[in-house]
């Protein structure tokens, strides 16, 4: 029976190589890529990016006005996931299994969060941009959609897991529905939640860097300025600072997880 289990799991994974190899040839072929010489060009990019892809003591100039614009990516990023995370708490205790009020508006909201999370933050930022045009307003929108999509099917699942048996006895002592939220749903939740959130964040940080591009505003418009007008030190200054903020709040974010979770 097991060496049944096994063979049947072997012949699923070849046929999922299979058609995965068929696919990737025929976007070969579709798209006319040279594999070939994609592949020895590679040592020519990485040659013209040592040469004129880094910062120097000009660039430095420019400092001052890059990390203006990357606060302001910074603050944009994290106003977006707490806003998104209010209402995404809303809507996963209504949503969740355990917490909501009844089935009817547990699939309503279950399916509003699975509209906004399988829209990709870009595709909602050329959507924002008719209607914002090109600002931090329509970033914002953007990263808070996306945020609010994924931070509702996180809680919802970390309601279902953390707070089951804790509401049931709540229920079973006769306690109200906002006792239950309050007293049980809330506090067993914060920590995964908060981890949920953090999680967030410093994805938002490096989508707001491609959203910019888009939106015309914070760090990634200014990279793509100073990129298009051949400033390649100033445009690779803007990267390192980029990398450098990432770091940063990986590393901030991977501390709060160790010292209050």
């Amino acid at each position: 029976m097991q060496a049944d289990y096994f063979a049947k799991k072997k012949r699923n994974t070849l046929g999922f190589l299979s058609i995965l190899g068929v696919v990737t040839v025929l976007a070969i072929i579709i798209t006319e890529y040279n594999v070939a010489k994609g592949f020895t060009s590679l040592p020519k990019a990485v040659e013209w990016g040592l040469a004129n892809f880094y910062p120097t003591q000009e660039s430095l100039t420019k400092l001052p006005d890059i990390l203006d614009k990357l606060i302001e990516t910074l603050l944009v990023s994290i106003a977006a996931t707490t806003t998104g995370a209010v209402f995404a708490l809303l809507f996963a205790i209504l949503g969740s299994n355990t917490t909501r009020v009844n089935a009817f508006f547990g699939s309503i909201s279950r399916g509003i969060a699975t509209i906004f999370r399988n829209i990709d933050v870009a595709a909602w930022a050329m959507i924002l941009l008719f209607s914002f045009g090109q600002s931090s307003l329509t970033g914002y929108f953007a990263l808070f959609f996306g945020s609010f999509g994924f931070l509702t099917r996180a809680f919802v699942e970390t309601i279902d897991e953390v707070s089951g048996g804790s509401v049931e006895a709540l229920q079973a002592t006769g306690a109200g529905y906002f006792s239950i939220i309050f007293q049980s749903v809330i506090p067993s939740s914060l920590p995964q939640m908060i981890s949920w959130i953090l999680f967030m964040i410093e994805t938002n940080i490096r989508s707001a860097t491609l959203i910019g591009l888009l939106t015309g505003s914070g760090i990634g418009f200014t990279f793509n300025l100073y990129y298009k007008n051949l400033n390649y030190d100033v445009a690779a200054l803007v990267v390192v600072v980029i990398i450098a903020a990432i770091l940063f709040i990986e590393t901030v974010s991977n501390y709060v997880r160790r010292v209050v979770l």
